[in-house]
Formats: structure tokens, sequence, C-alpha cells
């Protein structure tokens, strides 16, 4: 038995110190995130680039990994939205544009040191008109500064390799581009000759390897999915390429892995395990967003990952970050930011991802409950800061890409809608919300995802936005309770907040009762006012209550007492509003409405099946609806039911 001891505390150390590192692992990852964005600028949108729609561009390169160089052709297929007579890209002044072509003729040009090109046409192309352009250039991308690591050469184990990582503005720095985030490129070919020991990764699918005279070799992968210009990427050295297939049906899983990398057993079980994660994800976010091409990875210089769409940068192999960088896939890649404000849409859902990878097959309920535990500790661990970045803060690189903000605290406000919906229909949300025309492969706003809630569930984020993503800080719970003879546990809950631009976080409270002979009941306070009374019916003993038992919202330094001096006394007090029966067949009642009330019953999809004036003592007949899932909508809050 000692022996088993032994080795059982052994185990658990070995999964302590597992999570601990996951957890480190994750804040390095953020940390290298932060230096590799200081070459952001303060603006989301080039203005001289929206009169246009970029539709397809053809990267022709020349690529060698042990230079700092690149030359080569970009072709861009173009619909200007208005009559123009001149054209801009985003292009570093640090490359040399040597020739414009148009229609085989010649044009002229002009190389801007805001890293704009201006291209000027013989004649004005009309609107809504498909039109090309080429553009030949070289140079040595910038590194270091502004710049940031866009463009970069090193070694590994000695020998040379090259990698790219745009994000939010470094594609300009090794090919011209329109990069403002409101324009998604539809097709993209890149076409990658480098010398014939080395293998090249990228984006899409892989349609040929040609050898070449002089000891070269051409690379051509395509893309069909629109991609922003930030997540076209690449990755050249002597990679080892393992060829696979994850998902069911089955679709390409594809790694381009130092060669070195291959020897280590443990980057090669997780590697193995993505096809698990893979799995867990289309089960919860809906089918992978890129199945006609592949999933994967190309190993890179970097510390920690980098969502590159259809295959992500990766330079640590810990399951938390292969987790984060494919949830990307969806949140981030096939639904991208529409603003640098509202990086929470990326980085948000990413870290939600590692919650669900966490809960569904890294962690025991335990660990799960301390990882939370942990990251609520480190959002709370400041009074203020919000989730949504103020234009004012667009500079500052760490506020746009916060750790405790943008990441953990983003990953937190998912949870949360998550709790006040319930499982199925968060689940059920998140997959149209990627899936509608308007956003799918294209960029959404915070607000676009408050809308996108509202028509699959009804429910209407605008407070909770307010509270969570607009304004800043967190509450403070003081829940005292008592147990009266007549069996009723009651309850008077008061708040206090971090920051003074939230007055009152409205929540609905979780709340666990223990009994005295190990009953247990689970209840909702529907938290909408200060100061707020509660009674509850419960039909055992109750020994011990407890709150925020799953961590289910945010909260610092909360209590829970017994206060007897709580009594039964003329109930002036708002109860929780109810439904029962809960699933109906025919009729249901409401509980807590004490006066006349109007209520609208809604379907799912946000249409309204029936409204009426609810009276205390009567019932609302359901009968004639069809048997699915509906949200009553009374007294301010959308309550879900079943009709049987």
């Amino acid at each position: 038995m000692k022996k088993i001891y032994v080795m059982l505390l052994g185990l658990i150390f070995v999964q302590i110190y597992a999570q601990k590192n996951e957890e480190a692992e994750r804040k390095s990852m953020i940390n290298k995130e932060l230096l590799k964005y200081s070459k952001m600028v303060d603006y989301n949108v080039n203005p001289n680039t929206l009169n246009y729609d970029l539709r397809y561009q053809r990267l022709e390169l020349d690529l060698d990994p042990a230079q700092q160089f690149v030359s080569g052709t970009v072709t861009s297929h173009f619909v200007p939205n208005q009559n123009i007579s001149s054209i801009y890209f985003d292009l570093s002044d640090a490359l040399t544009v040597s020739e414009v072509k148009y229609h085989g003729a010649i044009l002229p040009f002009t190389q801007l040191a805001t890293k704009e090109l201006k291209i000027d046409f013989p004649a004005v192309i009309p609107s809504s008109s498909l039109d090309s352009l080429s553009i030949k250039y070289s140079g040595a991308p910038d590194t270091g500064g502004s710049a940031g690591d866009a463009f970069t050469v090193s070694t590994q184990n000695g020998t040379p390799v090259l990698y790219t990582l745009s994000e939010p503005y470094g594609a300009q720095e090794w090919f011209p581009t329109k990069q403002s985030l409101n324009d998604k490129i539809e097709k993209v070919d890149l076409k990658i000759n480098t010398p014939s020991q080395y293998n090249v990764a990228s984006n899409g699918k892989l349609y040929s390897e040609t050898l070449l005279p002089g000891n070269r070799k051409l690379t051509f992968w395509q893309t069909n999915y629109p991609i922003p210009a930030y997540l076209i990427a690449l990755g050249i050295t002597n990679y080892t390429k393992l060829n696979d297939t994850m998902g069911s049906p089955a679709f390409p899983f594809v790694n381009y892995l130092y060669p070195s990398t291959t020897s280590n057993s443990t980057v090669m079980s997780n590697i193995e395990w993505t096809k698990t994660a893979m799995n867990t994800f289309e089960q919860y976010f809906g089918p992978y967003p890129y199945r006609n091409e592949k999933y994967g990875h190309m190993q890179f210089g970097w510390g920690g990952g980098m969502e590159h769409a259809t295959m992500s940068s990766m330079g640590s192999w810990g399951r938390g970050i292969i987790a984060h960088e494919l949830a990307h896939q969806w949140f981030g890649d096939k639904v991208t930011c529409g603003a640098w404000n509202d990086i929470w849409l990326n980085e948000g859902f990413a870290t939600f991802g590692e919650h669900l990878a966490n809960e569904k097959l890294l962690m025991t309920n335990s660990q799960f409950m301390s990882y939370l535990s942990s990251e609520m500790n480190y959002i709370t661990s400041s009074s203020g800061g919000s989730v949504y970045v103020s234009d004012t803060n667009l500079g500052n690189t760490g506020a746009i890409f916060s750790g405790r903000l943008s990441y953990s605290k983003g990953g937190y406000v998912v949870r949360m809608i998550k709790w006040i919906l319930g499982d199925d229909v968060f689940y059920s949300a998140l997959k149209d919300y990627h899936s509608r025309p308007e956003l799918a492969y294209g960029y959404a706003k915070t607000a676009d995802l408050k809308n996108s809630l509202l028509i699959s569930t009804g429910k209407d984020f605008t407070e909770f936005f307010n509270d969570w993503i607009y304004g800043q800080g967190h509450p403070t719970y003081q829940i005292r309770w008592n147990q009266t003879s007549d069996q009723m546990l009651r309850f008077k809950v008061s708040q206090t907040t971090s920051h003074s631009s939230v007055n009152f976080f409205e929540m609905p409270l979780p709340i666990k009762v223990n009994g005295t002979g190990g009953q247990v009941a689970y209840l909702v306070l529907n938290h909408t006012t200060k100061n707020q009374n509660f009674a509850e019916q419960i039909s055992f003993p109750v020994a011990s209550v407890q709150f925020n038992y799953e961590n289910q919202i945010l909260q610092r330094n909360s209590s829970v007492t017994k206060d007897t001096s709580i009594l039964a006394v003329n109930d002036t007090t708002k109860d929780a509003v109810k439904i029962y029966p809960n699933p109906v067949k025919e009729k249901m009642s409401v509980s807590g409405i004490h006066k006349d009330t109007v209520y609208e019953i809604f379907s799912m999809d946000g249409k309204m099946i029936k409204t009426g004036t609810y009276s205390s003592g009567k019932k609302i007949d359901v009968y004639t609806l069809t048997k699915g899932v509906y949200l009553l909508k009374i007294e301010n809050q959308n309550l879900k039911f079943i009709k049987e």
C-alpha cells in the first residue's frame, strides 16, 4: 500500500506540474505575442484602399531561408466599388518596386513613405468591373522596429529557416496587399521558388512541387477560402513532412516539423492529440471551417503559436497552445474581428477553446475548477480595464493584446454567456454565429455577436455587454441567507463593484444548497437590483449554501453567511421569476409576477409566436405550439421553456 500511495502522490504531482506548466506556457505565449505586436499602428483602416475589393492574389516569389531578401511578382485581381483612376496597395518602402504591368503595358507608380504604393491608370476604371495588374518588386524586409518579425530568417539546428508572422500589419513588410480589416481575399496562390533542399509550408492545399534547373524547386500552395492578409504565411526550411488525416469524414492533417522535433515523443504525442481536440471542437463548435483543404502545423521560431488559416505556426507544443490555435480556426480565421478594438472576438473565443479542451479532455473536474480559479484571480487582480479596446488605446499594444483582458477576461465572458444560456442553447448559438452569411469567412464586431445571440436565443445581451465588454472591473457579492420555519430559504444579496464605470452587474447567480442529510438543490437567483431579496421553497433542512460553485461567473472575494435576522416578514421582496411546469404540455404558470404583465413568446429563430397579458394565478396556454424550445419574454427577462 505504501508503494501505491507513493505512486499516487507522484501522479498527483505530475498532474499539478503539468497544469502549472501549461498555464506558464500560455502566459509566455501571450508575452511573446505582445512583442511581435510591437509593429502595431494606431489605425484600423487605410482609407486609400477602401475604393476596391481585392479578389485574388498570386504571389510568385524567389526566397532563400539563408537570406533576408524577397523578390518576385504579385498579381492582384480587384473590383472597384466606384470609378477609379488610381489604386493603392499597402507595401513597405524598404522594398523596391521595379515595374507595374497592366494589360501588357507599364504603368507609372509612386512609393510613399507611408508604406503605400500608388499606381495611376491610363484611363478611369469603371465601378464593378473585374481588373488586374502585376507588381514586380524586391528588397530586404525590415526587421525590428515597426516591422517586427513579419519576415524572419534564422536557423534551427544549424539549418537556415524563414518564417512569416504578419499580424496585425506585417503583410506589407513582404508583399503588396490590402491590410484593412474590411476586405478578405477570396483566393490566394503562393508559388515559391527556393533552393531544392528546402520544403515550403503555407496556407491551403499543396498542388505541386516541381524540381527546376539550377537546384531549385517550385512549390505551389493555393487556398480558396477568403483570408485576411495577416493570416497569409510561409515557413521554409528542411522540414520533415508528415501527411495524415483527421476528422470524420476524413480530411488532411499535415505537419511540417524541424527534423529534430520528430524524435521528441511528447511533442509527437501532443500533435497526435490534435485529432482528439478536432473531434471535440467539431462537436461543440461545428464542422472545421477549412475541411476542403487541411489543418496542420508548421514549426517556426517563436515560443508561442499563430493561427494562420489551415496551418498554425507553432513554436510551443503544449496541448493548451494547440487547442488555442485550433479554436482560432473558427474564431479569428473564419470569423475575424472587424477592428482591433474587437480583438477579444479572436482571443477571447480562442481562450474559451482552452476552457473547452481542459474541461472535456485534459483535466479532472477539480483541476478544471482550479484552472478557472487561477484565471479568475488573474482577471480580477486589477480593479479596472475593459475587454473592448477604446480608440484612444489603439496605439497601446499592451491594451490591445492584454493577456488579462483580451485573452483571459474575454474567455471568461464567453463562459458567462454559456452560463446564462445553458450549454445546449449556447453551443447552438455559437454555430449560428460563425455560419451567418454576413459573417462567415468575413469580419465581425462586438455588436454583430450581440445581434447574432439575440436572433439565435431571443436574449438581449445589451446590458451584459455594456457591463462586461465595454465596462470595467468586476463585482463582489455579499450573500446572506436563512431558512425560516415555513421551509422557505430566504436570501438578501448586495453587490459592490471594483470600478465606477459599472454601477451594477446584472447576473443570474449560481447557488448550491446542501441539506443536513446530504440533499442537494441548485438555484439561480436572477440578480437585477441592489440589495435584492429572494425566497425559494426548499423541502429539506439546509446546512450550508455555496455561491458560484463551479466558477460560472466572474467575481472576487464574495461572501456567503447565514443571517438569522432574515425572517419571513411581509414579503415585499421580488422573488425570482420562474416557469412551471417545464417542460410543459398545455398550460404553464409564472411565479414571481405580482401584477398584470405583458408577455411575448418567441421561437428560437427570433420570431414572435404569441403575445398576451399574464395575471397572477392565471396560466398561459401553449397547447397550440409545436414541440420544441421557446423563449418567454416577461418582466424584461427571457425564460427558456420546452413544449412537449
